[in-house]
């Protein structure tokens, strides 16, 4: 189990210092864009199956109404982010997963914003942990720090030992702003969350990770602390800004100096990492009864007249947001989806916000360097010094060029989160992290992931009978010192009659005879 001590912070391997961008966006106040033409929903905004549509074309609906159905915590529903009808279901192009296309409910608002909603769980502190995971999944909650894995999934599973969860709001990217501007307008809410999500959990304690930049950020949080949390098991730790240390992983090292194990996950050390925003998200389905409809969404970059943060509905055109932020000022060569390191390009912005959409990025010619020609790899061992992850990026890219995808996957492909760092630093100009996506989607395809969820689900089945027969022996060991104590109290009270008995006769002395 992984440990917190106060005031002690440790290093992940690799990483880079990055210089920060975030004031451009957070200069402006947090708004509301006006309302979209049209609001565009795909069917799967998180990692796991679809949703099977439950409304048709010409429906009307109003804002919480839920537009597909679940019945699994794998399946995250999709629900109207305001009043209108349903004008269309079809293929478009979507920012998750990047340049792909995928179905979607297509809505033209009617301007009412009419609503419905949950029953209120207004004593969620008494209230079972699964209720308050159901409750969850049929908001539709999934990770919005960009991961997207649908969050009652997340919590379901019977973890034993989960003593702390931590919430991520250490934002690495030199740009993103949105959980920045969150925690400084809706702290209360992310600290309220975080003790729902910690019941759920069965987790005694809650670490809120910032960096250390945040200096605005902390003073909110604590006085959200002081306001929702009188039992004191919320606590803000400020980290370094290192990137990539907003990554789960990193940010566990950081926090505790432990490992999450090859093909293991975060619980096998006592611990979850929770986006912040999901922890307000969950507040609003808990406390308000209000379903995922909305995210911030930081649109900036220095091709953007006016960079802010926005609470954009799901569903709205990306188009709609820049424009909203006063359109382009210069001409964009590069538009990215995510931050410059570990962000997504986009073809156009001709495609919705969604669950895990958390920043727009406009770069201009000169922002972006020159593409340069890729020259062989020199063995500089650049890549390796910066991976945070402790993979050999030389050797993964070498293995992956001669078609080796299984020799690539035994040094630990999977453990590659994609963070750009190797290729930011190699002098030869190589893309190694599309190398990287390219063999994971080939293994994928394999079946080879499949294999690894199967082993890693023996292994938590594995240590669950462990427990189990510990737990087993303990009980055994407890029942026979028992018996132990009750034998040798038993035998006690034997002995102890039978010198009853001896005294007895020695009070009476030998019988007389006349």
């Amino acid at each position: 189990m992984a440990e917190f001590e106060a005031g002690r912070l440790y290093r992940f391997p690799g990483g880079l210092e990055l210089r920060h961008h975030k004031q451009m966006a957070c200069s402006e106040p947090l708004a509301r864009p006006e309302l979209p033409p049209a609001l565009y929903l795909p069917l799967v905004q998180h990692q796991g199956p679809a949703g099977e549509p439950v409304v048709g074309i010409g429906d009307r609906v109003v804002r919480g109404q839920a537009l597909t159905n679940t019945d699994q915590d794998r399946t995250a529903p999709v629900h109207a982010p305001t009043a209108g009808r349903i004008r269309s279901i079809e293929s478009r192009p979507v920012s998750w997963p990047p340049d792909g296309r995928a179905d979607c409910i297509v809505i033209e608002p009617d301007g009412s914003d009419q609503s419905i909603g949950f029953r209120p769980l207004a004593h969620w502190r008494e209230t079972d942990p699964g209720e308050l995971i159901d409750r969850l999944r049929e908001a539709g909650l999934s990770g919005l720090g960009g991961a997207v894995f649908p969050t009652a999934a997340k919590l379901r599973g019977e973890w034993a030992g989960v003593h702390t969860l931590i919430l991520n709001g250490s934002e690495c990217e030199p740009y993103i702003a949105c959980d920045e501007m969150l925690m400084c307008t809706r702290a209360e809410a992310v600290v309220e969350g975080g003790l729902i999500l910690a019941r759920a959990l069965g987790a005694s304690d809650v670490v809120i990770a910032i960096e250390d930049q945040m200096g605005r950020v902390r003073q909110t949080l604590q006085a959200g602390i002081e306001a929702c949390d009188p039992e004191g098991l919320c606590r803000v730790v400020q980290v370094t800004a290192i990137y990539p240390e907003g990554g789960e992983k990193q940010l566990i090292q950081v926090l505790t100096g432990s490992e999450v194990p090859h093909d293991g996950l975060p619980q096998d050390l006592g611990l979850v990492c929770i986006n912040v925003a999901t922890a307000a998200a969950a507040c609003d389905a808990v406390v308000d009864g209000a379903p995922l409809t909305e995210r911030i969404v930081t649109v900036t970059g220095p091709a953007i007249a006016r960079p802010r943060n926005f609470v954009a509905m799901l569903g709205t055109p990306v188009s709609h947001l820049v424009e909203a932020a006063g359109g382009f000022s210069a001409e964009v060569s590069r538009l990215v989806l995510g931050g410059p390191m570990s962000g997504a390009p986009l073809a156009s912005d001709d495609v919705p916000v969604t669950k895990g959409c958390n920043c727009i990025l406009a770069l201009r010619p000169q922002d972006t360097a020159a593409r340069q020609p890729v020259m062989p790899c020199i063995n500089c061992g650049e890549c390796v010094r910066v991976c945070p992850a402790s993979l050999l990026p030389q050797e993964l890219y070498n293995y992956i060029r001669a078609d080796r995808l299984d020799t690539a996957d035994e040094l630990n492909l999977f453990d590659c989160i994609e963070c750009g760092c190797c290729a930011h630093v190699c002098p030869s100009h190589i893309p190694l992290v599309d190398y990287y996506r390219h063999a994971k989607g080939a293994l994928r395809e394999r079946g080879v992931e499949d294999a690894r969820a199967a082993r890693a689900r023996m292994r938590y089945e594995a240590r669950e009978r462990r427990l189990a027969e510990e737990a087993e022996q303990r009980r055994r060991k407890r029942e026979q010192r028992e018996r132990r104590l009750q034998a040798g109290h038993d035998a006690k009270s034997e002995v102890q009659a039978a010198v009853e008995r001896a005294r007895g006769r020695a009070g009476k002395g030998p019988e007389s005879s006349e």
